[in-house]
C-alpha cells in the first residue's frame, strides 16, 4: 500500500498527513493560528512563518506516532511548495527536503492549488476526469477545467480580491474578529438577504471574470450609513457573492465541453450555503455535484499528501529536486492568458 506523508505550511495552518493510495486518512494534525493573528484582523506573515517553524517537526513526530509507523515506511514525501507565504512555504518546503533525505524517498513538490483541486477526489473515490472547479479560497478565485493531474484549463480568475478575502474583509468591517468567514457565515442565517442593496460585480458581463473589490466597499459604506444591523449586512453580503459565483459559472461553462460534474473546493466550499446554491445549481444543468468535507475544505495537508499520491502514481512522474525553490506565486495553468485589468495574483 502506497503511504505519503504530506506537510501543508503555505499560510497559517501549520499540517501534517499520512495519506494511503486508497485515499484513507491514515493519521493528521491541524494547528491553528487564529489566536495569534486576532488582534491583527488577518494573518501575519513573519507571525505565521515563526510559528510553522515551532511547530511542523514535532507535528511530524506526532503523526508518525499516531501511525505506529517510522518515517521509512513512506513512499514519499509530499509538501506545499507555492504558492502562498513565502515565509512559511520555506519552512514546510526545506522540513520535507530533510526529510526525503534522510529517509532516501522522492520528494514531491505539489502546488498548494492543485490539492485544492484534487482534493474532491480524495474525498469521493469515485470522481473521475474531467470536471469543472470553482476554486474558492482566501487568496485564490478561479473557475478551471480539470482533465487530469497536472493538466489544468483556467478559464475565469478574480481581477481584485478573491471571494475569501471579501469574507474577511467583511468581518472585518463589521467588528466580527478573525477569521472571518465562519462568523459571517454564521450571522447571516439570522439576517434578510434582501435587506441591503449591494452590487453584483461583472454580473452578465461577457467575460467569464470575478471582481469582489467594490462588492466589499458596498459592504463599508452600508454599515457607515447605521441603517442596517450586522445580521442583514452579512446575508446580504453572502447572497450577492452567490449570485456572483453563478452567475461566472453560467458564463464559464458555456467556453467549456459539455462536463459532467461541477466540483467545488477551497476554504470557502466549506460555507453550507456556497454549497448549497452550487448544489442547486448543478442539478439545473444536469451535472452531478460534488464538494470536499468542510475539514478538506479548508489548508489541510491530507490533499496535499493526496496530491502526492496522484502525482506519484501518474506514467510521468519525476521527483522534485532537492535544490527545488519555494514559490510565492505558481499559476495552475501557466499558458493562461493574462486578464486585463488584473493584477499578478491573477
Amino acid at each position: 500500500m502506497t503511504l505519503v506523508l504530506g506537510i501543508e505550511s503555505s499560510c497559517d495552518e501549520t499540517a501534517a498527513a499520512l495519506v494511503d493510495g486508497d485515499g484513507g486518512i491514515v493519521a493528521q494534525r491541524i494547528a491553528s493560528q487564529d489566536e495569534a493573528h486576532a488582534p491583527y484582523g488577518g494573518v501575519v506573515p513573519e507571525i505565521a512563518a515563526r510559528a510553522h517553524a515551532e511547530r511542523l517537526a514535532p507535528m511530524i513526530e506526532t503523526v508518525l506516532a499516531d501511525a505506529n509507523i517510522a518515517l521509512n515506511d513512506c513512499d514519499a514525501i509530499a509538501a506545499t511548495a507555492g504558492p502562498g507565504l513565502i515565509g512559511g512555504v520555506m519552512v514546510g518546503l526545506v522540513t520535507a527536503k530533510a526529510l526525503a533525505m534522510a529517509s532516501d524517498v522522492p520528494l514531491i513538490a505539489i502546488n498548494h492549488l492543485e490539492g485544492h483541486a484534487l482534493s474532491p477526489r480524495l474525498a469521493d473515490r469515485s470522481l473521475q476526469f474531467p470536471y469543472a472547479l470553482l476554486l474558492v479560497s482566501g487568496g485564490h478565485c478561479q473557475i478551471l477545467r480539470v482533465d487530469g493531474v497536472g493538466q489544468y484549463r483556467r478559464l475565469a480568475t478574480t481581477i481584485d480580491d478573491a471571494l475569501g478575502e471579501a469574507f474577511d474583509k467583511t468581518a472585518k468591517i463589521l467588528g466580527l474578529g478573525f477569521p472571518g468567514g465562519p462568523a459571517v457565515e454564521r450571522l447571516a442565517k439570522d439576517g434578510d438577504a434582501n435587506a441591503v442593496l449591494l452590487p453584483r460585480p461583472m454580473l452578465k458581463s461577457h467575460e467569464p471574470h470575478f471582481s469582489f473589490a467594490g462588492l466589499k466597499s458596498a459592504v463599508l459604506r452600508a454599515w457607515e450609513s447605521g441603517e442596517h444591523g450586522v445580521a442583514d449586512i452579512t446575508a446580504s453580503f453572502q447572497q450577492a457573492a452567490i449570485d456572483c459565483l453563478l452567475d461566472r459559472l453560467r458564463v464559464s461553462l458555456t467556453r467549456m465541453d459539455d462536463l459532467p460534474t461541477l466540483v467545488v473546493a477551497g476554504g470557502v466550499a466549506a460555507n453550507a450555503s456556497v454549497r448549497t446554491a452550487l448544489e442547486a445549481f448543478a442539478s439545473e444543468r444536469g451535472m452531478a455535484f460534488t464538494a470536499p468535507p468542510p475539514a478538506l475544505c479548508t489548508d489541510n495537508a491530507a490533499m496535499i499528501a493526496w496530491a502526492g499520491i496522484e502525482r506519484l502514481t501518474s506514467p510521468d512522474f519525476a521527483p522534485a529536486p532537492l535544490d527545488l525553490a519555494a514559490r510565492p506565486r505558481w499559476p495552475l495553468d501557466p499558458d493562461a492568458e493574462a486578464v486585463r485589468g488584473a493584477g499578478v495574483k491573477a
